[in-house]
């Protein structure tokens, strides 16, 4: 069978044939998300016409997904236009053949438990860190994608309830605004204008401010994993996101992990996500390959 998936991101659309559990033929296309989800679903098609023919389409891709209809629930600012887009439809049409749609993070923590970090382990959390931090639970080898397709939104437990205000920003005293990327880099200009990337401050790492900075940071985090650890009770957690192929972030949290949780709950396990790009197209290529078992 040879299936041709989409990983749909703010920046870059990844692409690529998965066939014999393997993918090839994988390239980056710019999104130019700013022009709006009509455009950004024809470059879509556009790039989909590079690989054909195929049997079928596996899509990943940025936004909430009702993964039974193909539609872009909600998606931000950052695609306009993109919320209400039924992108199973849309493809379907233009090709003719069955297509599968699931959320990013959704579809990275399929691809991380089938092939990757995760590969073994039926009941385990997928959390990544970057612009935002997003969130995936996969229990008893299946996503839990809750009531209406939007379980996961780990970013936005409040963890701050003394910075709450959802009038004025519905984000306000999340997870997110705290242990994301950005709230790092925020924090590091902020003190140096000069650290304005996560490249940028783990390349300063020896200097005992830069540490400091990197370490409360690192505690953000902890913050929000101990919730989510002693709610879910996971056999292990899988962290991803570019950050964190920094050693001296995994090392950390492990550390500080394992003594701010209940002793019945240490089994866990805390794991690097190990598909990088990958984990998306990986995802999305089972959905579609098993859209009968779904």
């Amino acid at each position: 069978m040879r299936i041709a998936v989409l990983d749909i991101g703010g920046t870059s659309i990844k692409s690529g044939i998965y066939e014999k559990n393997a993918l090839s033929g994988i390239k980056e296309t710019p999104t130019n998300a700013y022009r709006g989800g009509e455009a950004v679903m024809k470059t879509a098609r556009e790039v989909l016409r590079l690989y054909a023919p195929f049997d079928s389409i596996g899509v990943s891709t940025a936004g909430q997904v009702d993964a039974d209809k193909g539609v872009i629930r909600y998606a931000n600012s950052n695609i306009p236009g993109y919320t209400g887009m039924n992108v199973k439809r849309i493809l379907e049409r233009e090709f003719g053949v069955p297509v599968a749609v699931e959320n990013d993070v959704n579809a990275a923590a399929l691809g991380e438990g089938i092939f990757g970090a995760g590969a073994g382990e039926k009941d385990f959390l997928c959390i990544t860190y970057g612009t935002g931090v997003g969130g995936a639970v996969v229990s008893d080898g299946k996503l839990w994608r809750g009531s209406c397709f939007s379980a996961g939104e780990f970013g936005a437990m409040v963890i701050h309830g003394e910075d709450r205000n959802a009038k004025e920003d519905l984000f306000s005293g999340c997870y997110e605004r705290y242990a994301s990327v950005t709230a790092l880099v925020a924090k590091a200009s902020a003190w140096e204008s000069q650290l304005d990337s996560g490249r940028k401050i783990f390349a300063r790492l020896a200097e005992e401010p830069v540490r400091r900075l990197v370490d409360d940071w690192i505690r953000e985090v902890i913050w929000g994993l101990v919730s989510l650890i002693h709610i879910f009770n996971p056999s292990c957690v899988v962290l991803g996101g570019g950050i964190m192929e920094q050693p001296y972030i995994l090392e950390r949290i492990r550390e500080l992990l394992y003594e701010n949780i209940m002793p019945s709950f240490r089994n866990v396990k805390v794991l690097q996500a190990e598909l990088g790009n990958t984990a998306g197209l990986l995802g999305a290529a089972w959905i579609a390959e098993n859209l009968k078992l779904l």
